[in-house]
């Protein structure tokens, strides 16, 4: 489970192209914090009514289920963001209905903040903890959603590994929430790239720079640690 859970946070760096207002704003020894804003074209109502729904919006590749479909949200002071582990449909076993709990809800404040707090995704085996807050604002074409997500405490991945991949993951949510609700903000342009070194240049390149580890690979490295 927990190679899953680092693939599944790894993968949408690699496969989904982003917009580059997303960015970790704050990083240290004990947490981080990632901010990413979209427009869409919705009154801030149509937005909290879109945004109570997950199942409607949040990719099932990031759920315990796979599948979007079993995630509820309790808008209100002690309500859960939850999702339910239908039973096994192999006929050879024997097994019952689950049930998780990503978030718990601290504030609703229909039309203007969401605030929950929990750790997502690994995050949930770990002493750390995190709060999400989304808010919504009015503006001349539509409404600005605002998604922040600050997590701090112990917690076995290396905080420059995770917070990336956490917010690359935080992206993707607030992505599929802004394309249900028609995004019309225009993404950043991604800046040129570097001319194409020479092959005999590149190799020598990647013999001197150390390779950077993938989330996975930090997780089985410290795994092994362990041991």
């Amino acid at each position: 489970m927990r190679n899953q859970l680092a693939a599944a946070l790894c993968a949408p760096m690699l496969a989904v192209a982003l917009p580059a207002q997303a960015e970790v704003i704050q990083s240290g020894g004990d947490g981080f914090v990632t901010r990413d804003a979209a427009v869409v074209d919705a009154t801030p109502k149509e937005v909290w009514l879109a945004l109570i729904s997950p199942a409607k919006w949040w990719n099932s590749g990031h759920t315990w289920s796979g599948d979007a479909a079993n995630l509820t949200l309790t808008p209100k002071a002690g309500g859960c963001f939850c999702e339910r582990i239908p039973e096994d449909p192999d006929a050879s076993r024997i097994t019952l209905e689950g049930s998780a709990e990503h978030m718990r809800v601290i504030q609703a404040y229909p039309e203007h903040a969401l605030r929950m707090r929990g750790g997502l995704g690994p995050l949930q085996s770990e002493p750390a903890n995190g709060v999400l807050t989304i808010t919504m604002s009015e503006t001349e074409k539509g409404t600005r959603i605002v998604w922040e997500y600050a997590v701090g405490g112990f917690m076995r991945y290396p905080v420059e590994v995770i917070a990336p991949a956490v917010d690359g993951v935080m992206s993707q949510q607030l992505n599929g929430l802004a394309q249900l609700l028609g995004r019309i903000d225009e993404p950043k342009a991604e800046p040129a790239p570097d001319p194409e070194p020479a092959p005999e240049a590149e190799a020598d390149e990647q013999a001197a720079a150390p390779r950077e580890l993938s989330l996975e690979e930090a997780i089985d490295a410290m795994a092994g640690k362990d041991k």
